[in-house]
């Protein structure tokens, strides 16, 4: 995992094949449920025009190969997210809010999200959806270091984790598909969240960008950002530090803000682990194999 990747090389590095198989998934998966899906026929034409200027890219080095190569993983996994979480969900024609929502009140006797409104208020609810809503620069900063401290290396091992860890997340939409307790369980909402200034606005914004997506299980945000705090080891104890502190808050949020169910966090605190486990194998493996 030390050795770095160079611009030059044709062969498919480890993230490639990783990118290159979930496009051929999507693909198949495309053109089963092709009546079901409004989308089919522009999503079919961005999988192959996407997978096209990867190979494109690796077969024909040119000037903006190396920074293409490094990056792409970053901007394809987040380009993803609307299929998986808005549109693929609705071809299966049902959501499993219900059941998610009754393991929890069999875990706890109670509904958490629910229950956590008795501590709310504006300023803690102000403070929580910032930390919420500053999930995507806080798993891209790490990249971004590294590359300014040209660790290359460690930079593109990072893109394969996050990347690993988005589209396995993304799997989870189509299998398990939710929306999360904000909106199954409002009528029970006793209090509604009010923050301070901001925090209207940011949650009108991520609704907006989301579409009320069915990306409640498992929880992104948590396993994100486990995996982020995991590699912040790189950095400095420092950098794990704050991380830790900003995962534990995030976590908090993540129930608190109504997001999400506590079994969608213990999933994705389960696949954060997994990952952490067995990216390192995979990684090495597809190496091997290119």
């Amino acid at each position: 995992m030390a050795k770095v990747l160079k611009p030059d090389d044709t062969s498919l590095w480890p993230v490639d094949k990783l990118i290159l198989g979930y496009f051929a998934i999507m693909v198949a998966m495309l053109i089963v449920w092709w009546g079901r899906i409004p989308e089919a026929a522009p999503l079919l034409a961005w999988h192959i025009a996407g997978s096209a200027l990867v190979i494109f890219q690796i077969k024909r080095p040119n000037p903006t190969t190396w920074f293409f190569r490094n990056w792409y993983p970053l901007i394809y996994v987040a380009a993803c997210y609307k299929e998986m979480a808005n549109i693929l969900p609705l071809a299966r024609g049902t959501d499993f809010d219900a059941q998610l929502a009754n393991l929890d009140q069999r875990i706890w006797g109670l509904q958490p999200a629910v229950w956590l409104a008795r501590i709310q208020s504006p300023a803690l609810t102000e403070i929580e959806q910032w930390i919420y809503t500053l999930f995507v620069p806080a798993v891209l900063l790490i990249p971004f270091i590294l590359w300014l401290q040209k660790r290359y290396p460690e930079f593109q091992y990072y893109a394969f984790l996050i990347s690993f860890g988005y589209l396995t997340s993304y799997l989870g939409y189509v299998l398990l598909p939710a929306r999360g307790p904000r909106l199954f369980l409002k009528d029970l909402e006793g209090l509604p969240l009010h923050g301070l200034w901001l925090f209207h606005g940011m949650q009108t914004t991520l609704d907006k960008l989301e579409s009320f997506a069915y990306d409640a299980f498992p929880s992104g945000h948590t396993e994100l950002t486990i995996l982020a705090a995991w590699y912040s080891r790189k950095l400095s104890n420092v950098w794990f530090g704050a991380y830790f502190a900003y995962t534990s808050a995030i976590i908090f949020a993540t129930v608190y803000l109504r997001y999400h169910y506590t079994v969608d966090v213990f999933a994705g605190a389960i696949l954060a682990v997994v990952l952490i486990a067995a990216a390192p194998v995979l990684y090495r493996n597809f190496k091997r194999g290119a």
